[in-house]
């Protein structure tokens, strides 16, 4: 089979002939029809001090069950959550890790909504909006992001804002269903909201934090890091909330399965539609990492094996 892998610190990546992986017991051996790019992995690509595997989300069909398999079987269609090498054509999966794709939805669609979509939906249960609350989404039109935006409207927030990297996005973040969008330039961002939503982190915390209202929760959910000051939650009795969806996933599975099966509900009736901003063969994997990289994808990036 193939697989993308690189040997050093930022890349490049390569394109390898690899033996098909055998399934461990309680993994799924799966045939990937599409794999979602992340920026949690694009960074490590280019930060970690040792090369990775490049994993991540991924959907396709079951080819083999390992021992002790007991909720999938060959031939059921799978989304989940890839640690090992996930840029190939074929990966595995654990058990846990792995959910059914409903029967009208493609390897895309779940690629482009269901990790993705936890997330957003997760975050934006960390925040708590009340009906009719403001809303702020930084990196708005990012797979994450442009999700968030819809759950927030669909969540019934009074004013929905999403805030990007190029004024360029404004019109796709707006079709989303956002009343207004605003570049991060000098951090002025209009009327202060109620929530903010974060996905960047370093150096935006500190504007995020000021274009909240009084008694404003922002939950960060970035892998971006970032420091924010004391006096700046004090003066306004605002709170910020850490948010990760691997703690929900391992400690409550319950939620879990509840916020995935409201994702696909949702997306049954035409409430959430995940937007894909290119489909990229296993071969131009360094592009779909330069999409990331760049900041210039509306929506999901994904890699079509």
């Amino acid at each position: 089979m193939r697989r993308v892998r690189y040997e050093s610190t930022g890349g490049p990546l390569l394109l390898e002939e690899a033996p098909v992986p055998e399934p461990a017991a309680g993994e799924l051996l799966v045939r990937c029809e599409a794999v979602g790019v992340t920026l949690p992995v694009v960074r490590k690509v280019a930060e970690a001090a040792e090369p990775i595997a490049l994993g991540g989300e991924l959907a396709g069909e079951v080819v083999a069950v390992g021992e002790g398999v007991t909720r999938f079987r060959t031939g059921d269609r799978v989304t989940g959550l890839c640690f090992g090498h996930g840029y190939a054509d074929f990966a595995v999966l654990h058990e846990t890790m792995a959910s059914p794709v409903p029967e009208k939805a493609t390897a895309v669609d779940a690629v482009a909504l269901v990790r993705s979509g936890l997330v957003a939906y997760g975050a934006l249960e960390a925040a708590r909006p009340e009906p009719g609350e403001s809303v702020l989404v930084t990196a708005a039109a990012s797979g994450v992001g442009h999700l968030a935006v819809q759950l927030a409207r669909a969540r019934g927030a009074g004013r929905v804002v999403g805030a990007v990297s190029d004024p360029a996005k404004a019109d796709f973040v707006r079709s989303l269903g956002a009343d207004d969008c605003v570049p991060y330039g000098d951090g002025r961002w209009g009327d202060p909201v109620d929530c903010v939503l974060d996905a960047v982190g370093g150096d935006l915390l500190t504007p995020a934090v000021a274009a909240l209202a009084a008694h404003g929760r922002l939950v960060a959910y970035s892998s971006g890091g970032g420091t924010v000051q004391a006096y700046d939650l004090l003066v306004g009795a605002k709170s910020v909330i850490g948010f990760q969806m691997a703690l929900i996933a391992r400690g409550r599975p319950e939620l879990y399965e509840r916020w995935r099966h409201e994702l696909w509900r949702l997306f049954a009736e035409g409430t959430l539609r995940p937007a894909v901003h290119g489909e990229f063969a296993l071969e131009d994997a360094a592009q779909a990492h330069e999409a990331i990289e760049t900041r210039s994808n509306l929506g999901k990036v994904v890699l079509r094996p």
